[in-house]
């Protein structure tokens, strides 16, 4: 089984497919062609799954960074004799600059070990397992490196060092001195393709570069946020575009499926793949770290892949695969251990046939995101619209399972409430540009019978705050999101007690929030969430606390790994990160909370809009 912490591992990512490489130099995820493809190399859930390391022979140090502004892992290793550095990238298509970066990716992962001072003798060890490590492929050392066949990927490991294979391992042992340089590239083709090709020393470092270089204009022509914690606004902004799939525009949960939210727990759900309740907090987050045209491209995928759904009459689909499929059945793959003995892995995601009321709103929300491309919209993308809040309104009185997915039974969820008064709410501000002024007096009886309901029976004396439920007891953190849609200022009475029970009672000994703390339905127990504690940090922002929204913010930020990535949750007992990685969600919550305290700081300043980018 797979023992490394999950803050071992680093992204990588040419928009279409992610690698995890380890702090010892070891890919131990790889998934071609596509982020929810069958893992090529797995061993981030088991030892047998497959992996390409590549390290130093004995003792070493190593530390790791980002090549600036890029999506480019370089790993320096020190050693008695000597360092050197590995420089990891997924090519990228040769001379893709800016908005076309990840077009024309050719699977391809590229590997450049470079001797800095002394001399070094590493080890590589590649064991490829293609299926989720069911296929066991045939290696053959060839001129220029090793083939590898078996099932429907054929894989070709460039190396100019000679590779012996044992069985179904391949090994190589080679010194690198200073100012040397030693490349190596594994590509990728199905069975029914040309194979893959051999790269050459010359052609590896060329995209390398070429990779570089296409990262550094997606970043200049992107990232123009300044404002507090910059760099890991700027660097999550990069870590979104990371986990979008180039070809629709559809961003993923994570790049990981069977990270639990309990180490040895059976909470491990598939995250490869395109949440529609992601969509209002993703646009907002992409507006400050990216620019308006990847907002513009994951809302039209939202909208294209969700469209006949609702003039069918049957529930809004809550998520899609990253190319608009709809058929995300679960299944379990048993011949795996999962992390940390963490079973069972499961590949697809059982919660994409669920009923989620808040959908609707989270949809409409992401349209007025987007006022220029409101301009643009089609006659058939406005009646979508306007469904939605047809939908809502007609259905905002049923039970469903929640923004959490709950597998328990159906409930009255506050968060699903508020989230079709949103719906309403942006329709009808909406309205004439969906040429819907017909509907606008219905909409708005149907807004204050929820507004109501709410009101009345989402606030609980008892717990003394807006509750999980209508008549629950139980706190949630998604009620947070209460003033960050508008629905009442973050200063009203109701709402400060709310903030302050969510600070007071459902967060551990570190400051982080947890989701909920009432029984769900599912077996083990789960870690705070870290896009909780950032909704706390925006709401506390949003009520003018700004100090006390600052050292929120911070306690989450502590669990950012040496690379700048977050997971979904924290070990409240180890503080280790947990959950799929990197997680979307914890880095979109990092986005908006950092802006929320920007803006909440010019605010007390004084400044106005135009003076509020220089504050740092």
């Amino acid at each position: 089984m797979s023992q490394l912490p999950i803050a071992e591992y680093a992204l990588l990512s040419d928009c279409r497919s992610a690698a995890l490489v380890s702090r010892d130099g070891s890919v131990d995820w790889l998934c071609f062609p596509r982020f929810d493809s069958p893992s090529i190399l797995g061993r981030l859930l088991d030892e047998r799954a497959g992996h390409w390391s590549i390290r130093p022979m004995g003792e070493a140090e190593s530390e790791r960074r980002y090549v600036d502004d890029t999506m480019l892992l370089e790993t320096t290793f020190r050693t008695r004799a000597g360092t050197v550095t590995i420089t990891d990238a997924l090519a990228v298509g040769r001379n893709e600059r800016g908005h076309e970066l990840g077009a024309g990716a050719p699977s391809v992962l590229l590997r450049r070990v470079t001797g800095v001072n002394g001399e070094v003798d590493l080890e590589l060890e590649y064991a490829p397992r293609p299926e989720y490590g069911l296929i066991y492929p045939l290696l053959n050392p060839v001129d220029g490196g090793v083939t590898a066949r078996g099932g429907a990927d054929v894989l070709a490991l460039s190396s100019p060092v000679p590779v012996e294979v044992d069985e179904f391992v391949a090994r190589a042992r080679f010194t690198v001195r200073a100012g040397e340089t030693v490349a190596f590239g594994l590509g990728y083709a199905t069975s029914s393709d040309p194979a893959p090709r051999f790269w050459s020393q010359d052609e590896i470092a060329a995209r390398v570069d070429d990779t570089a270089r296409a990262w550094h204009t997606w970043s200049e022509l992107h990232q123009s946020y300044d404002g507090p914690w910059q760099d890991l606004v700027h660097h999550s902004g990069r870590v979104l575009y990371a986990l979008t799939y180039f070809p629709t525009g559809a961003i993923c949960a994570a790049a990981t499926t069977s990270l639990p939210e309990t180490p040895g727990g059976s909470r491990n759900w598939d995250y490869r793949y395109a949440w529609v309740r992601d969509a209002s907090f993703t646009l907002q987050a992409l507006w400050v770290a990216a620019c308006p045209d990847e907002a513009d491209k994951f809302f039209d995928f939202m909208s294209s892949a969700a469209a006949s759904q609702v003039r069918r009459g049957t529930d809004l689909q809550i998520m899609f695969g990253i190319g608009g499929e709809r058929d995300l059945s679960e299944r379990e793959l048993p011949h795996l251990t999962g992390w940390r003995n963490s079973a069972p892995v499961r590949v697809g995601n059982g919660a994409w046939s669920q009923r989620q009321l808040d959908v609707y709103g989270e949809l409409l929300d992401a349209a007025v995101r987007l006022p220029d491309q409101l301009d643009r919209l089609g006659p058939a993308t406005k009646q979508f619209l306007a469904d939605l809040a047809d939908t809502a309104a007609a259905r905002w009185q049923e039970k469903d399972q929640g923004i959490w997915e709950i597998r328990g039974e159906p409930r009255d969820f506050l968060y699903s409430k508020l989230m079709c008064w949103v719906a309403l709410d942006r329709a009808i501000s909406l309205a004439d540009r969906l040429d819907a002024q017909d509907r606008v007096d219905g909409w708005k009886r149907t807004r204050e019978e929820i507004a109501d309901a709410i009101l009345t029976q989402g606030w609980n004396e008892q717990a003394g705050a807006f509750t999980q439920s209508f008549g629950s007891e139980d706190l949630d953190a998604s009620n947070l999101m209460m003033p960050i849609v508008g629905f009442l200022p973050a200063d009203d009475p109701r709402m400060l007690a709310t903030i302050n029970a969510t600070a007071d009672r459902l967060t551990d000994d570190r400051g982080l929030v947890y989701r909920y703390l009432a029984h769900d339905g599912l077996e083990g127990e789960e870690g705070t969430f870290l896009l909780c504690t950032f909704w706390l940090a925006q709401a506390l922002a949003l009520a003018g606390e700004v100090d006390r929204a600052r050292e929120t913010f911070q306690h989450a930020i502590a669990y950012v790994n040496d690379v700048g990535l977050l997971a979904e949750e924290v070990d409240a007992g180890t503080g280790e990160l947990l959950g799929n990685f990197p997680q979307a969600f914890s880095h979109i919550g990092l986005v908006n909370a950092a802006w929320a305290i920007h803006e909440a700081t010019a605010s007390a300043a004084g400044l106005d809009s135009r003076e509020r980018h220089t504050i740092g």
